[in-house]
This record gives structure tokens, sequence and C-alpha cells, in this order.
């Protein structure tokens, strides 16, 4: 043990590392700005973003680089003066430098050196590896398109077919009624898909009002518990203090009764575990496309299994209709998640790792003249 002990004192400590070799080797464009807003340090993913040196960006304005109107800049003053963390999704990086890209920008305050702030920009192409708002969204939009084609063009000849077989039927030999029974079945089981399609089609907004979230996630854990988790060890983590929810009852109920029975779904038979938490986070925010609003997603709900996580080659797919894992699976329950978060206008993504799979629903909270 002595022995052990001494060959670890030997090893490089990890105070000997060089903080800029590990910020060098992130995806992540890393810009640290002064009081002045002058660029302090820029990593390589930065000096690839903006096509230039570091030679060139260290001690240029950031104002230099980005629209005077960019809503990074007030990103950047926000963390400074409140001295938290700031952040905003699908923010659009347009300048000759950069091109055109949409970027997730985190501000952070660096406590140790006051007003100097820690800048992050991960391109939208990043994110969504890690499963962002946007693909969610997209795939979304993808299935209400197909829910409103499938309703339309296949259930009235479905319905044609359906009554000819059972005209065939009653004239057809014992033999050929078990040929008719299957058209008939077969008739019934793409029209019960259809009608489970049409979930996603495109209708009127429902009216949102103050919702109690805790509310929504105590009825949801009553039905996981009496029915599709039974065995499951559910354990909750509210914030009490959080605000109500901008959205639909009904709505909520459903979205997070399928995370939850996709939880219950890939845990383990034994030691099975789902955690339910409940967050307020300051300074998530969310471009709305076409549009100058930056709607606040204060309020995070997090489901948590230790199953055996999500195949990296599903990942990119995960939110699209008729991608499961599961044997009898339909591939539906994630694509309505995604429909319905963006009807609340929030966002969805997930972190997997085996033996934890976090699912993060970001919401925006009661606003003044919301209904009640």
């Amino acid at each position: 043990m002595i022995g052990k002990v001494s060959a670890m004192l030997r090893r490089p400590q990890a105070a000997s590392i060089d903080p800029s070799v590990v910020l060098g080797a992130l995806a992540s464009s890393i810009l640290v700005i002064d009081t002045a807003n002058k660029i302090q340090y820029a990593n390589a993913s930065a000096e690839q973003l903006f096509q230039s040196g570091a030679s060139y960006l260290l001690g240029k304005p950031i104002t230099d680089l980005l629209p005077p109107d960019s809503p990074i800049l007030s990103l950047i003053d926000q963390a400074r003066n409140d001295a938290q963390v700031v952040s905003e999704h699908g923010i659009s990086l347009d300048t000759p430098r950069t091109g055109h890209r949409t970027v997730t920008v985190q501000a952070a305050p660096v406590n140790e050196c006051p007003g100097l702030v820690a800048l992050s920009l991960h391109e939208q192409s990043i994110a969504l590896k890690i499963g962002g708002s946007l693909s969610s969204r997209n795939a979304a939009r993808s299935v209400s398109a197909m829910a409103a084609m499938l309703a339309h063009e296949v259930k009235n000849p479905l319905s044609g077919i359906r009554g000819a077989a059972q005209l065939l039927e009653s004239a057809a030999s014992e033999d050929d009624r078990v040929l008719t029974r299957l058209i008939i079945d077969e008739a019934d089981r793409i029209v019960a898909l259809v009608d489970r399609m049409e979930v996603f089609s495109d209708k009127p907004m429902v009216e949102r009002g103050a919702v109690n979230i805790h509310q929504v996630l105590e009825h949801v854990r009553r039905i996981a518990e009496n029915g599709f988790a039974r065995t499951v060890r559910i354990v909750e983590n509210y914030d009490p203090s959080l605000p109500p929810v901008a959205g639909d009852r009904d709505q909520l109920i459903q979205l997070f009764l399928n995370l939850v029975k996709n939880a219950a779904e890939a845990v383990p038979s034994e030691g099975g575990e789902i955690i339910i938490s409940t967050a307020y986070q300051h300074g998530v925010r969310l471009a709305v496309p076409g549009s100058e609003v930056r709607r606040h997603l204060p309020l995070l709900v997090s489901i948590q299994d230790n199953g055996i996580g999500i195949p990296d080659d599903l990942r990119p797919h995960l939110f699209d209709a008729f991608v499961t894992t599961k044997p009898s699976g339909t591939g539906l329950g994630l694509a309505l998640v995604a429909k319905i978060v963006g009807d609340l206008g929030g966002i969805v993504e997930f972190d997997s790792t085996p033996r934890r799979t976090v699912f993060k629903v970001m919401l925006p909270m009661v606003q003044e003249g919301d209904e009640g």
C-alpha cells in the first residue's frame, strides 16, 4: 500500500496541467472578455470561428467582431452586472468572418477576477448532437405534416377496402373468410395507427394558463406507480418555490407521462430508479425565429433513469417518428414529446451515459396577463 501511495505522489498533479491546453481541446469557442469588453483569451475553436489567430484577437474589442445589436453583447453585460451565468439558445451569428451560423451562447462571470466574463459559443450543430431542441422541433413539424397526409390519403381508401372485404365475407367460403377477416383486421390496425398519428396534426393552439407543475408530476407519478412502474423506485426532488408553468394541464400530463414511461421501460428489472426533479434556472432564453423576441425558460423539469443509456446511432434521430429500440414500440412517444414542448414554447434536451440518462424540459413561466 505504501508503494502505491508513493507512486501516486510521484505522478504529475492536476495543478500542473496547463488550463489553456484543456480549453484548446474543446470544440466550443471560448473567449474571456475584460471590463473594457476586450478579448483577453481565445481558444483554438474561437480562432477557427472568427477566422483569426490569437495574436489578432487578443486585445481587440468584442464589438469589432459582432454587430452592435448582437444579443451576445447584452449577455456579457448581464453576466457581469448580475454576477450569474446566463445563456441563450438559437442566436444568429452572421458576420463576414463567421458566416451565417446559429449558436447557443453562455456567459459566465469569472468570480476570481471581478469584471471578467467567460464566453462560450456552441455551434447549433454541436448542440444537436447532445439532443438540442431544434432537431426535436423539426421532427415534430415533419410528423405533423405526415399526420395530416395520412389522415386524408389513407383513412378514406381504407374504409372502402374494409367495406368491400365485409361484402365478400358474407358470400365467401370458410377458407376464404380467413383471408377477408385478415383484410378487415389489417385495415383496422392501420386506421388505429393513423388515429394515433392524428395527435400530431396542427390543430388550433390550446389556451395556456397557470399550471402547478408539481400537481402534474404528482398525477403522473401516481399513474406510473399503479401501472407500468410498479417495480421501479421513483424519487422526487422538487423545488417547492417554483412558480406556475404557462401551459395546458392535459398536455403537460401527456408530455411527462411519456418521458416517465420511457424511463420505466429503460431501467433494469432489479434496482430500477427514476428521479423526477424540478428547479428554477436563471438566464436561459430562447430566440424566437423570425423576430427579436427572447423567450425566458426558467422552469426546468428533469426525468433521470439508471438504464443502459441511448445507443449512439439513435441519438441524432431520437425525436423522429418511428424511431424506437422496443420490439413492440411504435416510436411515437418522443416525437409527441417534441411536439408538445414546441407547442408550449419550450426546449427538450437529453444527455445519456450508461446508468444515467436525463431528459431536461425547459418551460416558460406564467407572465402578467396569462389566464389563470
